[in-house]
């Protein structure tokens, strides 16, 4: 029997050893992803992936078939994953030396917000620029387009777009970096 990850009917469910390994073989490396993801060991994500083909062997005789079969067997394995992480795992209490010695990768939710004010202060800035500097600003930063294709996508020299580039980039630097001028004087599109 053929499977495919939608195929498989309340009717004719699995009933021998190599359609039951053809279906493992079909949904190991997702289901092991899965559980990977969630647990953050590969050990734990192993052990749990073991149980779930072994829960799906015992239940697979009551698949229903409301869902295709790889929803039923990631429905499966999350519930084994909640299981587990509420008896072997009561609370993630971690102290403050494993805080420090596993910092964060990803920008904090401050960074990200103010990562997001300052590219809106600046596209804010730039959309306050004159046409031509404007222009040359979204042609070259915004659509990355090199100098001469900006050059050439205005239909002016080279040199015209080195000097516009320079002057709105002075520009820029002055009104973002001005005492006067903070970030939430400019005007900034919600």
């Amino acid at each position: 029997m053929e499977f495919s990850t939608n195929h498989v009917t309340h009717a004719d469910p699995p009933k021998t050893l190599p359609e039951t390994a053809e279906l493992i073989d079909l949904f190991y490396e997702r289901i092991y992803a899965f559980l990977r993801r969630v647990t953050a060991n590969d050990a734990d994500a192993a052990d749990l992936t073991q149980r779930t083909f072994a829960r799906v062997w015992q239940k697979l005789p009551t698949f229903a078939g409301r869902s295709s079969i790889g929803s039923w067997i990631h429905s499966v394995a999350y519930h084994l994953y909640l299981d587990w992480r509420r008896s072997s795992r009561p609370s993630d209490f971690r102290t403050d030396a494993w805080w420090a010695a596993h910092p964060a990768r990803e920008p904090g939710p401050d960074e990200i917000v103010a990562r997001k004010d300052l590219q809106q202060a600046v596209y804010a800035s730039v959309d306050a620029l004159e046409p031509d500097l404007r222009d040359t600003i979204h042609l070259h930063y915004y659509q990355e387009l090199t100098l001469q294709e900006t050059a050439d996508a205005m239909n002016v020299a080279l040199s015209t777009v080195k000097y516009r580039q320079q002057q709105a980039l002075t520009e820029l630097q002055r009104k973002l970096s001005s005492p006067e001028t903070h970030l939430n004087q400019l005007p900034i599109s919600k």
